[in-house]
């Protein structure tokens, strides 16, 4: 899978990492990307890095933050369909943290 960066016009660069975590955060439940343990699932591009997301030619892996009550395994699959949107292949899911109501 390449890292090419989508055309823009004096934007900053949008990378296909970007699109796959806008498309993970407006999945209903999840309340934001995870960095894992130690902040390792994360793409690196210039001058920054997109967290909870790492996207490799053969997959892509997102690390999430669920808001209580969203029901987990119906909310992984939406999350996997939302990211196959914006790249093919298996899509690896973790939820690495669950929030209460009204958590910032």
């Amino acid at each position: 899978m390449s890292h090419e960066p989508l055309e823009t016009t004096g934007e900053p660069e949008v990378d296909v990492a970007d699109r796959v975590a806008a498309a993970v955060l407006g999945v209903p439940g999840v309340h934001a990307l995870h960095p894992g343990a130690f902040g390792e699932i994360a793409t690196y591009l210039p001058g920054r890095r997109v967290a909870g997301v790492r996207v490799a030619d053969e997959r892509c892996e997102v690390h999430v933050v669920l808001q209580w009550p969203a029901p987990l395994a119906a909310t992984t699959d939406a999350v996997r369909a939302a990211v196959r949107a914006v790249v093919p292949g298996p899509v690896d899911v973790t939820v690495g943290d669950v929030v209460g109501p009204g958590a910032p």
